[in-house]
């Protein structure tokens, strides 16, 4: 699918299949592509190529309010002369449908969302997130295909879009409704997600599980944007068995398994979380301490490797554990497994 507003592409080339019930996040930074896409799903824009299927029905033609979608904005759009109960049963009276059928259907939803307090409140008597409990159980009663959702926690505080990660995980479990979720936060797509497509540019990095964009990123951008990840300059030697042997900084080598070297050349990054970073007596790789945060439970020490090459670590605070002082020499190592090479010709 390709969407472009005159010589501007927004949507580039982008093939996607969501499984039924499957709860699948586009992520990505601000101008990606990812709301575009969504927008088109749900009817709002029509794309330049390609087709927008419903299982085996194409509804490239089908008006937006035909298509059967329940939507959750970033604002709330709730009726502020309705109280909960009206709100969540616009949609359901919109369709025609039977009082009785109206008042079940909105009585199970008062009760899936704990909105069964405030039924007869309206919008101003309720906090940020009684507010998107009512449009989500909005969207959610009127029984859509496809539930969107388009950053809909990104107006709350962080304690309160923690909580209500885990309300909308498990109301979609519960629903099995399939949803498709925009979000720029990494933490809420890893969090919430069956599966990741991550976008750049109009386009799709790589599409997988949390664990799978995490931990065997696919190129060196999806490297750097979920998460946290150091970058090594290194320089590629040859083979060895099934891995392939990279020099780094000082001449320090480092072998990483050949499932986990994206591409050719001679110059490559070798990327790998702070966490992955072991301190151990002689290790392959050693520097000099440049700095420590202390953030409770855990200590990040910088690391200087010299050749203007600075490294995170991440540790455990452990009790009793000894201060480290700066610039003293540290030793350390990576899990080959938690190495990704990455060609060196820029993010």
């Amino acid at each position: 699918m390709t969407k472009r507003f005159g010589d501007f592409t927004a949507v580039d080339d982008v093939s996607l299949e969501i499984g039924s019930g499957e709860f699948f996040t586009l992520l990505g930074s601000s101008g990606c592509g990812k709301t575009t896409l969504l927008r088109i799903v749900a009817g709002f824009l029509r794309q330049s190529a390609g087709s927008v299927r419903f299982g085996e029905r194409v509804i490239d033609h089908v008006p937006a309010h035909r298509r059967n979608t329940g939507m959750v904005f970033q604002n709330y759009a709730i009726f502020p002369h309705l109280s909960v109960t009206q709100n969540i049963a616009y949609g359901l009276r919109a369709r025609g449908l039977a009082r009785a059928e109206i008042e079940r259907r909105v009585a199970r939803m008062l009760e899936m969302t704990r909105l069964a307090a405030f039924a007869a409140r309206k919008p101003r008597e309720l906090s940020g997130g009684q507010q998107q409990r009512v449009v989500l159980a909005r969207a959610v009663v009127i029984e859509p295909d496809v539930l969107l959702m388009d950053e809909p926690l990104s107006n709350l505080d962080a304690e309160m879009r923690i909580h209500l990660r885990g309300e909308i995980r498990a109301l979609q479990r519960q629903i099995g409704v399939t949803t498709i979720y925009v979000t720029h936060d990494q933490e809420e797509a890893l969090s919430l997600s069956d599966r990741i497509a991550v976008m750049r540019a109009g386009k799709v990095e790589q599409i997988g599980s949390p664990h799978a964009v995490f931990n065997e990123p696919e190129t060196r951008f999806v490297a750097g944007f979920i998460g946290e990840s150091n970058f090594l300059p290194a320089r590629r030697l040859g083979a060895d068995g099934g891995r392939v042997v990279f020099e780094t900084v000082g001449g320090r080598r480092i072998a990483v398994p050949t499932s986990r070297v994206r591409g050719d050349g001679a110059r490559f990054m070798l990327a790998f979380r702070p966490h992955h970073v072991r301190l151990a007596p002689d290790a392959a790789l050693a520097g000099a301490l440049a700095d420590t945060v202390y953030s409770g439970t855990a200590v990040r020490h910088a690391i200087d490797l010299g050749d203007g090459v600075r490294l995170s670590a991440l540790m455990l605070s452990l009790p009793g554990a000894p201060s480290l002082p700066i610039g003293s020499t540290l030793s350390f190592d990576v899990p080959p497994d938690a190495i990704t090479a990455f060609p060196d010709s820029g993010p």
